[in-house]
């Protein structure tokens, strides 16, 4: 084993730019890409009417049915064959629950129907379906 001189000597400490450099693209990825996480819900043509009364936001469990048969509880996607088992799911977090039921106008009445009974069934407080007020 040679003991190098004064001028080599080995390098023992930890090189920060490259951790500082993965660490920044890492943060511009993620601001680019949410922007396109929160698109990335279903889009719901809302009927009009003009009788349509602004409801409180607390304690809504809002169903979203899509015109292309995509459906959605709270913004994550769920099969409309699993919709009980979903239901009693979010039921089990509270007592009360107040569904408000989103849908497509080209949606077949009877799926709306369908998420209506099953939310009743399943002892839902309020069930109400949502209307874009007309101008």
């Amino acid at each position: 084993m040679r003991v190098h001189s004064g001028k080599h000597r080995i390098v023992a400490e930890i090189n920060m730019i490259p951790l500082i450099d993965i660490s920044l693209i890492l943060l511009i990825i993620f601001m680019v890409i949410t922007p396109f996480l929160v698109q990335s819900q279903i889009q719901v043509n809302l009927p009009k009417a003009s009788s349509g009364t602004k409801g409180g936001d607390e304690d809504v469990l809002k169903v979203q049915l899509a015109a292309d048969g995509a459906m959605t509880m709270d913004g994550k996607r769920v099969r409309f064959s699993r919709l009980d088992e979903e239901l009693k799911l979010r039921f089990a977090k509270a007592y009360k629950k107040t569904v408000l039921v989103e849908a497509d106008k080209s949606v077949p009445v009877e799926r709306v129907v369908a998420v209506f009974d099953a939310a009743k069934k399943l002892g839902a407080g309020k069930i109400g379906i949502a209307v874009k007020p007309e101008d």
